[in-house]
């Protein structure tokens, strides 16, 4: 038996506004995407847009341009290691490959520079300069830099050399993840989409308020109470 017709049934239109707006989210009505996979891009290229750390980095990294380093970096096949091989070889590296392991030696500063220009390249989806430049995948570079560079993390701090492995990390970080992540993403400022960001923020909470009552109101009218 319901207890309060107007408010359960109320509950019930609202519930189903909601189901309606649930519908148009999940269809490719926002230029030719759901409103999921809309917002999503849309987020992303605005976070791209402020998550171009490499000059800055690139300044930290030149400070190292003339330290030498000598490492051994550990890959997870053959494959991979005959690939990172060749970045460092074009880093001016001198590289010795058993299997999948990797013995390196080298200027750190010229690694960096040379790491630090392929994921330039990808943060500005010039992909193709980065495969030319070692014969495969551009994405697959950036892996096996980020590979590469997680073993060498871990080798410098074996050897004590802290300073070394730090800029290491941030380079790991703030350059080949980024641009990894963010490859083939256009930047966006966000002040361009500042209107469709507020309007989506104020709409995902509206929204999510409207679901709360439609339930409440349906359950009230039910006759079901909470009490103490």
């Amino acid at each position: 038996m319901i207890a309060n017709k107007k408010e359960f049934y109320g509950g019930v239109g609202m519930m189903a506004v909601f189901i309606v707006l649930l519908i148009i989210i999940f269809s490719p009505v926002f230029a030719g995407q759901n409103a999921l996979n809309y917002l999503d891009n849309l987020y992303n290229t605005i976070s791209k847009g402020s998550a171009y750390y490499i000059p800055k980095v690139k300044e930290e990294a030149d400070k190292f341009i003339g330290k030498s380093v000598s490492v051994t970096l550990q890959m997870a096949s053959e494959e991979q290691a005959k690939q990172t091989e060749k970045l460092f070889v074009e880093s001016g590296a001198t590289v010795n490959t058993s299997g999948a392991e990797l013995k390196v030696t080298g200027d750190l500063g010229r690694m960096l520079e040379n790491c630090l220009a392929d994921a330039d390249y990808m943060y500005h989806n010039d992909g193709e300069k980065v495969s030319g430049k070692y014969g495969y995948d551009e994405k697959r570079v950036l892996f096996n830099w980020w590979k590469a560079f997680k073993a060498m993390d871990k080798d410098l701090k074996r050897q004590e050399l802290f300073k070394e492995a730090a800029i290491i990390a941030k380079v790991e970080k703030k350059a080949v993840e980024s641009s990894y992540n963010y490859y083939k993403i256009a930047p966006e400022k966000i002040g361009k989409k500042i209107g469709i960001v507020i309007f989506s923020l104020v709409f995902y909470v509206a929204y999510t308020m409207w679901y709360g009552f439609s339930i409440l109101f349906m359950f009230e009218g039910w006759g079901l109470k909470l009490e103490h």
